[in-house]
């Protein structure tokens, strides 16, 4: 029996400044109406979250300046469409005003057995399997979305 897939997504950014500078000020502004935006978008199941209600407290990386978000979602199209479809847009096209731009992947795409919880390691290790190997199915991006395993995600390897 095949067992129903889902897609989790991992980003990650490098801001300007710490997350309590004054520059940083306008994207902060912005996090709690995005996240109730996600929270009650179509087809999303859950993101990394910290009591305060979102990630940015969470250091996974050596550099203190890297944000990551990790979410997970029913589909693709219900992903892709609060990313570019809502006003998730808006604040994307403003990006360059917190963020610095990555020379590598910064957003991965990967299938899970539903109700799997990926954790901030599965996230970095699909990232940097990106970042080495380009898009499969291990890691993806959205131009070249993989179709939903057969097989439970746990059978799949890096070699897959």
């Amino acid at each position: 029996m095949t067992s129903k897939h889902q897609i989790a997504q991992v980003n990650i950014a490098r801001a300007l400044a710490p997350i309590d500078d004054p520059l940083m000020a306008d994207f902060v502004a912005q996090l709690d109406t995005i996240n109730v935006l996600a929270d009650a978008s179509p087809g999303f199941v859950w993101r990394l979250q910290t009591e305060a209600g979102d990630a940015t407290a969470l250091q996974p990386y050596d550099d203190d300046r890297i944000l990551v978000n990790l979410s997970v979602w029913e589909t693709p199209a219900q992903l892709k469409d609060f990313v570019f479809r809502s006003a998730h847009a808006a604040v994307m096209r403003e990006r360059k005003n917190w963020f610095e731009r990555f020379g590598k992947a910064y957003t991965a795409l990967w299938w899970i057995e539903g109700g799997h919880i990926p954790t901030v390691d599965e996230a970095k290790e699909r990232l940097l399997h990106l970042q080495t190997h380009g898009d499969t199915p291990f890691a993806f991006t959205f131009a070249r979305l993989f179709p939903q395993p057969s097989a439970p995600a746990s059978l799949l390897t890096q070699e897959n």
